[in-house]
């Protein structure tokens, strides 16, 4: 089923979000909101998507990458997979897996388009909603996006970096979700990558802990 069918199927009004994405798009703040040097807890969401069912995982690890907290929600799938509208499949899931920590973290970092995302991508949307910081570490680009010497560039204005973690690996792109700026986003994922591992180490944690939480629910 293409599209256009899943749009009709679902009676969704596609006009209508890209116009909320737009308007949350002008509330993203680009610049630190608080001085992350001193952040001690690091927060990581992953989704993984069976069948019908989402589950949502979030943990919580110091800077050591200590496992301080963990939670996870699990729900029905109720939004079909529409490109670039992801976040309106995955976010209410990832709400109640946040909502469900005792402390909230210092920062999040979410795998998923952040500014790089031609309206709101899901690091974004989460952090407006959610009210925390977020580093957005998307695998891939969209059409029309360039790399240049390591920025990844949008009609001459960049819009995040890359960030190669593992040699013969695809690069990963790091850019800001909300609340803290381009350069404290590639400083930090930077500095949590944990060798063998490609992604940063709270998002490491994060695919794990929500896999375990799979194959314990038997999805």
């Amino acid at each position: 089923m293409d599209e256009s069918e899943l749009i009709k199927k679902y009676g969704i009004d596609i006009e209508s979000l890209k116009k909320e994405q737009i308007k949350l798009n002008k509330e993203i703040v680009l610049k630190d909101s608080q001085d992350f040097s001193l952040a001690t807890r690091f927060a990581a969401i992953e989704n993984i998507l069976v069948k019908n069912n989402i589950v949502s995982g979030v943990i919580v690890c110091d800077k050591d990458f200590n496992i301080l907290e963990q939670q996870y929600f699990l729900d029905k799938i109720k939004f079909p997979y529409l490109h670039e509208f992801r976040s309106y499949r995955e976010l209410p899931a990832m709400l109640e897996a946040f909502n469900k920590l005792n402390e909230k973290p210092d920062i999040v970092f979410v795998h998923g388009h952040g500014l790089t995302h031609p309206r709101l991508g899901l690091a974004s949307h989460f952090s407006l909603i959610a009210g925390v910081p977020t580093i957005s570490i998307a695998d891939t680009l969209f059409e029309g996006d360039n790399v240049e010497a390591d920025n990844v560039v949008r009609q001459g204005k960049t819009i995040g970096r890359v960030l190669q973690t593992k040699d013969k690996a695809n690069p990963l792109y790091i850019s800001v979700g909300n609340g803290i700026s381009i350069d404290t986003c590639y400083k930090l994922a930077k500095q949590f990558i944990n060798p063998p591992h490609k992604l940063p180490e709270p998002l490491h944690l994060a695919h794990k802990y929500v896999k375990s939480v799979k194959d314990e629910l038997k999805l």
